[in-house]
């Protein structure tokens, strides 16, 4: 039987076939600066993926090369989103673990004549690189001797200029056609404190040049990368070729990124958003990243199931939002317990039950279980304040004069009166139980129309639900014009006594609500994960 395969794929099989490679290695090497994001889930699963696939191997390499920006605690939430992810790596590497050795290949390609110490500064660089119709203008420093470039790039190493004083460039086609492979630059001056390697290093490579001699040296035989790098491969392979890897030299292939309707990707900008205040912090349940993502309930499980069914393509695209939270919701509705909450609630009384008494009733717990849980059953009860409706709008089934109800696992009660207060609101709705008619006994099944969920007065949970909406609204423009301004709202309610011993991470169904899960803070407070209505339809 055929089994289907993404383009990778092929091409993995082909060259494994071929015998081009024996052992697949990939790697996913993030730069520390920032927190990952759903984005960066497809990478992960990508690369993680070949190498579950076909048996190999799969670094985590940190791309330190810019310690500008880059900070350990950013390392070490990388590691904790990877494990939660399913995912373990072979070897944590940092590309500042072969600075020496891209020294000395930098080295080579001086003598080589194939790169020269330039004076430019960024902004002339970039006025002299010309365009897609226009070629490169040369720099007055691109024929200088090899001895003076290299007296230049000891003198660089050894801390002697200014940022931005001197750079060292690739010496490869002014008039290339592809605006990469003029001349790029290769190593910088920066000033600045190494997380790993301190003061050692004054002078950086940039990733153009870093990422393939990482790739070269610890063999990795597929660079699996997003899209925006397939006018880089060129380059790619040129520095692995002219640094001196024999071949089988790695294989970059490119894939679509990740982008997902009413979400913002940039780390840049959720830096920004983190820094104004705008969100809780990195792990904002609204923001994409995944330590956000984690605090707001989603599973793992449902992430790599997303990865999955989105598939790997080579063209970019903008996947609807609603099919993630599809995945989500499928793998909840089979596992999430089930509890009742109640989130503006109404007194109900029911004026046929004996004060004092209280009994049982019993609550499914998920679909994969035959277990129920215990509530209890008083004179005093909640009810939802949408469920009643003293001058019913048409087709309302929920409680009404002259209706019936069912108590979701518990009885039929039907109207009998209601409180007001001096303005006329409904305070109080009293109803009487009808014998017989308890969820699960022998006879019960009396046929109403509407079914209810509500909670006991006297021993329910006061919960905190913090109810999230997308945090950036479709359009165009600046995402700061585009937040929305109700992306979170806090809702206090009514729940089920059992839930005051709910864990942090427990998830849970609240019946005619949504998903939710305990947060991680003393009290009783809950994030929603996602709503009970799924807008995506399988194909």
């Amino acid at each position: 039987m055929d089994v289907s395969r993404n383009f990778i794929e092929e091409i993995i099989d082909d060259e494994l076939a071929s015998g081009k490679v024996s052992k697949i290695i990939t790697r996913f090497p993030p730069e520390p600066n920032g927190y990952l994001h759903i984005g960066h889930a497809k990478a992960l699963c990508i690369n993680f993926g070949m190498k579950e696939k076909y048996q190999g191997e799969c670094n985590l390499r940190f791309d330190d090369t810019n310690p500008a920006k880059e900070d350990v605690e950013y390392m070490e939430s990388i590691k904790e989103d990877i494990k939660w992810l399913g995912f373990d790596w072979d070897r944590v590497l940092n590309a500042s673990d072969y600075f020496d050795k891209m020294y000395e290949c930098a080295v080579k390609l001086i003598k080589d004549g194939k790169a020269y110490v330039c004076d430019l500064t960024a902004d002339e660089i970039r006025a002299t690189r010309g365009s897609f119709e226009v070629p490169g203008t040369e720099s007055p420093y691109r024929n200088r001797s090899v001895e003076e470039s290299l007296d230049l790039f000891e003198r660089m190493r050894a801390g002697e200029f200014a940022d931005g004083e001197r750079v060292l460039r690739a010496k490869i086609d002014m008039a290339s056609p592809n605006i990469n492979m003029r001349d790029p630059v290769i190593y910088r001056i920066c000033h600045a404190e190494h997380p790993h390697t301190g003061a050692k290093w004054v002078i950086y490579p940039m990733y153009d040049f870093a990422h393939p001699l990482e790739d070269a040296i610890e063999g990795i035989t597929h660079s699996l990368c997003s899209l925006e790098f397939e006018n880089h491969r060129p380059l790619y392979d040129w520095v692995t070729e002219n640094c001196g890897f024999p071949a089988p030299r790695p294989r970059q292939i490119e894939f679509a990124r990740l982008n997902l309707t009413h979400t913002v990707m940039s780390k840049r900008f959720i830096k920004r958003l983190v820094d104004e205040g705008v969100v809780w912090g990195w792990n904002d349940p609204r923001l994409s990243t995944l330590s956000g993502i984690r605090e707001r309930g989603y599973p793992p499980e449902a992430i790599r199931d997303f990865c999955s069914r989105i598939g790997v393509a080579k063209a970019d695209s903008e996947v609807d939002i609603a099919i993630l939270e599809h995945c989500v919701r499928e793998n909840l509705n089979q596992n999430a317990t089930r509890a009742m909450v109640v989130t503006k609630p109404l007194k109900l009384i029911v004026d046929n039950y004996p004060e004092g008494k209280s009994e049982d009733c019993f609550i499914e717990n998920n679909p994969n279980t035959d277990e129920k849980h215990v509530c209890t059953f008083s004179r005093e009860l909640y009810i939802e304040e949408s469920d009643f409706a003293l001058n019913p709008p048409s087709k309302f089934f929920r409680l009404k004069p002259d209706g019936m109800v069912r108590l979701k696992g518990a009885y039929v009660v039907k109207y009998a009166g209601v409180e007001q207060d001096a303005d006329g609101n409904v305070t109080c709705v009293h109803v009487e139980l009808l014998e017989g008619t308890k969820s699960g006994e022998e006879g019960a099944n009396i046929k109403v129309k509407g079914t209810i969920h509500w909670v006991n007065a006297n021993d329910s949970v006061d919960v905190r639900l913090n109810m999230f909406d997308y945090l950036i609204n479709d359009g165009d423009g600046d995402y700061m014009d585009r937040v929305n301004p109700n992306s979170l709202t806090v809702l206090n309610g009514k729940a089920e006594k059992f839930l005051a011993s709910a864990k942090p991470g427990d998830r849970f169904q609240f019946l005619r609500q949504g998903y939710f899960i305990k947060r991680n803070v003393d009290g009783e407070e809950y994030n929603s994960i996602v709503g009970l209505k799924d807008s995506f339809k399988a194909k």
